[in-house]
């Protein structure tokens, strides 16, 4: 069963338009067996126990058909109605007329382009990705070619200047050519300003990129993106034919898959509103576009940081090292898409591969190799001047100890070890000893400490365990008469 108004309209268009069952059908989204059983009828028919008949019902078909001819407005129906003889009220007819009033759509001129006059480009993103142990949100950039419709994408974890400013340099270069326009939306690092009716303030960054390829920056009217229809297209394509239904292990294996789709799917498909394959067509552009400068443009942005006490400076949650001799110190970073550069007064002291992850502590060993040579050093330097204090002859023992080649520094660490445990006399008369007999290593000081603390009895011997310090014996020869043979008489 449909209502009045559906009927009104099925017979005018049926009437009035001559469209076919089917076209009707199609029109107000009707089952064609419902629209051939109504066109047999000539009246409208109301199921029982449907409301009323009011005053306006002989004057609704009409009203529907002033609003298909002209956006009227309730007033000025009311009047025409009246002269014919309508006396219902004005309340009920102005709900009838907002019900049955067209919808208004929008319409929208199809921008012509020709080679090499414009390209367009926007951000897309889709969803989030692992990287290491956080996520990070999925965006991409996409320039299209008006008049050709190739296509350029590329995948990155933020939507940075120098991810802009990287992403329009490797679409030029993929496009082996400049257009003479590239149209933006009012993204920020784009567009500084643009208040409505006047001219966009576009970044310095962006002037720059644009006066060192040679194109005109374009931006679009506010809250009027269907300007740049093209790439807006090319954007809802990416996400429905390339990521959709994608299972993304990891960011490294997004980009790759991308060129991979790009150049085997995206640009060499039939256009839907071309007909034509876009990497067709772009034969026929490219000799329109501009040559490419002989030197890319250098896509990095410049901040002041500072480095800390720990000699690391800190950026997007993670910490990269510097040399120890600029800790504290205001340096300047140069900020690429995939690496960081660290400068100080123009001269470049660090170079770390930009980490996306978060919290996380990159370093360079060499930045802090001879930090630790030095403070080891110092702490060698303190212990060798505890081990000094504890005898007069001290210094000589560490001066045989140095002779012997031994690992100086380890023997006198375990002697001002033993000095901790028995005391600095014992040790002195230890190392006194230890001269006497020349043996030379903590073991022989241990011994000799461990003897004297044994309760009765003289002091043992000293017991030597290198080869290169045993005690020089001399023994008489053997005699060996009795071994010999006895001659026979």
């Amino acid at each position: 069963m449909i209502d009045y108004e559906t009927f009104c309209r099925l017979r005018q268009l049926y009437d009035e338009g001559g469209l076919k069952v089917s076209q009707i059908a199609t029109e107000l989204r009707l089952d064609p067996k419902t629209v051939e059983r109504w066109v047999k009828q000539t009246s409208y028919q109301q199921r029982q126990g449907t409301k009323r008949p009011s005053k306006l019902d002989a004057f609704k078909g009409q009203i529907t058909a002033l609003l298909q001819r002209h956006p009227y407005t309730a007033q000025q129906i009311l009047q025409q109605l009246r002269e014919q003889g309508y006396a219902g009220g004005y309340s009920i007819l102005k709900d009838f007329v907002r019900q049955v009033r067209p919808p208004r759509k929008p319409a929208y001129l199809m921008l012509e382009f020709a080679p090499g006059e414009c390209a367009q480009v926007d951000w897309g993103n889709f969803g989030t990705v692992p990287v290491g142990t956080t996520r990070r949100r999925l965006s991409f950039f996409v320039m299209v070619l008006c008049s050709s419709r190739l296509l350029y994408v590329e995948f990155t974890l933020t939507e940075g200047m120098e991810q802009f400013l990287s992403a329009h340099r490797h679409a030029l270069e993929f496009f082996h050519g400049v257009p003479a326009k590239v149209m933006i939306d009012n993204l920020k690092v784009g567009v500084l300003s643009h208040p409505t009716g006047q001219k966009a303030l576009f970044h310095p960054r962006y002037l720059d990129l644009a006066a060192h390829y040679g194109f005109e920056p374009v931006a679009c009217n506010v809250r009027k993106g269907n300007e740049k229809g093209r790439v807006e297209s090319g954007v809802g394509y990416v996400k429905k034919n390339f990521l959709a239904g994608l299972e993304i292990p990891s960011f490294a294996a997004v980009n790759p898959a991308a060129v991979q789709w790009r150049d085997t799917v995206a640009n060499v498909r039939l256009h839907g509103e071309t007909h034509r394959k876009p990497i067709d067509l772009f034969a026929q552009e490219k000799p329109r576009l501009q040559p490419l400068p002989v030197l890319p443009y250098d896509c990095a942005v410049v901040r002041p940081i500072g480095a800390n006490g720990c000699c690391h400076v800190l950026f997007d949650t993670n910490r990269y090292s510097v040399p120890h001799l600029y800790a504290s110190q205001k340096l300047t970073l140069k900020l690429y898409p995939d690496q960081l550069l660290l400068f100080h007064n123009e001269k470049l002291i660090a170079t770390h591969l930009r980490c996306y992850d978060r919290r996380q502590k990159i370093t360079n060993p060499d930045h802090t190799k001879e930090l630790v040579t030095q403070r080891q050093r110092a702490r060698n330097q303190t212990l060798l001047l505890t081990f000094l204090a504890l005898s007069s002859q001290a210094e000589a023992y560490a001066r045989k100890l140095e002779e012997k080649r031994l690992n100086t520094i380890h023997h006198v660490q375990k002697i001002v070890a033993l000095s901790e445990i028995y005391g600095p006399e014992k040790v002195d008369r230890a190392l006194q000893d230890a001269l006497a007999f020349q043996a030379y290593g903590c073991e022989y000081i241990a011994n000799l400490l461990e003897q004297r603390e044994r309760p009765g009895g003289p002091p043992a011997a000293l017991h030597l365990t290198r080869r290169q310090d045993l005690l020089d014996l001399e023994l008489p020869p053997a005699d060996l008469t009795p071994y010999e043979p006895k001659s026979e008489s």
